[in-house]
């Protein structure tokens, strides 16, 4: 029997207009609102390619995906990272409360006890009473 993989990571968003999605959906009509407009207020020929550009832009944006994200992602997280600072310093904040400086409370010393010299061990006094024969 063959093994099969399961999709761990399913992607789906509903559908609003038709087959778009509401991102989609917005994507495109504003690009077709804008061509809309330049019919009105550009030559032809200007109207054409600008007509060009702008819904290649507009389906790029509503459709195109780069390794799982959308093109509106990538171009936000391209910009964030290029105004954003590549090293971080650390900066001191200023004011608030000044530091308080803690003492380090004496250490009490530890007598320690002093070695004895042992007397000589129990057996060694017995061995030299045996020896003795004496109590």
């Amino acid at each position: 029997m063959d093994q099969f993989t399961v999709p761990q990571f399913i992607e789906h968003k509903a559908k609003i207009v038709g087959p778009l999605t509401f991102q989609q959906f917005i994507f495109v009509g504003l690009a077709a609102a804008i061509c809309f407009f330049f019919y009105f207020t550009l030559p032809f020929y200007f109207f054409i390619l600008a007509t060009i550009v702008i819904m290649l832009g507009g389906v790029a944006l509503a459709f195109v995906k780069i390794g799982g994200r959308s093109l509106p992602v990538i171009l936000k997280n391209f910009f964030f990272f290029s105004l954003s600072p590549k090293i971080y310093l650390w900066k001191k904040k200023t004011g608030g409360l000044p530091p308080k400086l803690i003492e380090k409370a004496p250490e009490a010393k530890e007598e320690v006890p002093v070695p004895t010299i042992a007397g000589k061990s129990r057996l060694n006094t017995l061995s030299t009473q045996v020896e003795i024969k004496t109590k």
